[in-house]
């Protein structure tokens, strides 16, 4: 018995030392369930709206509608997608889904068109439930006094809160986990952005996004934003998760 266990381990340690792709191949299949496939197409097609990129986001769009995402969904994430980028990109994005849906009809696929945002309850003052979606958001309260560049020009403050905080995080298509990895793919993309990459890195933890999901996030979009911009993301996020471990 001692004369098998010691053979056991010998095999052990040659298949390891002889065959590391293999250990490796399966360290990565372990991983792989963090992030869905609709997940993966949301990082995608975000990012490559927001670098304008149409012929790649067009086989994309159509991988997002084959992983599952519907006609309403994809079209939120590319209206999302200008708050971040501009309505250039999302337009042009928008205009590409276009042309996707109408080869698909042509071919005879009928993609579900999915569920309208449910109407928007005008309670109240709009910069105020944008202000508290944006403390859900961040778990933390919002100052009543302004300050930075809020401070500098409060206008681009009452836009953020009664604009994309109100307006737009109002609208149910999307859940918040889903805004937000549509937020930090586009951050990404754009790149020089660190201090707002790391709000929203922060923000997608609070909002059920794991940090083994966050890690899988910087593999997904390396192949779309290149080497420069992904070695950047990469040190953001583990910053951030590095912060987070700290205070937990």
């Amino acid at each position: 018995m001692k004369d098998f266990k010691i053979f056991s381990s010998i095999v052990m340690i040659l298949s390891i030392t002889l065959f590391p792709n293999n250990v490796k191949a399966n360290q990565l299949t372990a991983t792989e369930s963090n992030l869905s496939a609709k997940e993966k197409s949301i990082i995608t097609i975000a990012s490559l709206t927001a670098k304008g990129d149409l012929v790649t986001l067009k086989s994309e769009l159509n991988k997002g509608l084959e992983a599952g995402l519907t006609v309403n969904e994809v079209k939120e994430i590319l209206i999302h997608t200008y708050a971040y980028c501009g309505f250039p990109r999302s337009i042009r994005g928008l205009q590409t889904f276009m042309e996707v849906l109408n080869e698909r009809k042509t071919k005879g696929i009928n993609d579900q068109s999915g569920k309208e945002a449910s109407p928007i309850k005008e309670d109240g003052n709009k910069y105020q439930r944008g202000k508290t979606i944006l403390e859900q958001l961040t778990k933390t309260q919002q100052p009543d006094t302004l300050t930075g560049y809020s401070a500098f020009a409060p206008v681009i403050d009452t836009f953020l809160k009664e604009h994309l905080f109100s307006d737009i995080f109002e609208r149910d298509v999307l859940t918040y986990a889903q805004r937000e990895l549509v937020t930090i793919s586009v951050i990404s993309a754009i790149g020089d952005a660190e201090p707002m990459l790391k709000g929203h890195l922060s923000i997608s933890l609070n909002v059920g996004i794991s940090p083994e999901q966050l890690k899988e996030f910087i593999g997904v979009i390396q192949p779309i934003i290149g080497r420069k911009k992904t070695k950047a993301v990469k040190e953001t996020v583990n910053e951030v998760l590095k912060s987070r471990q700290k205070n937990n």
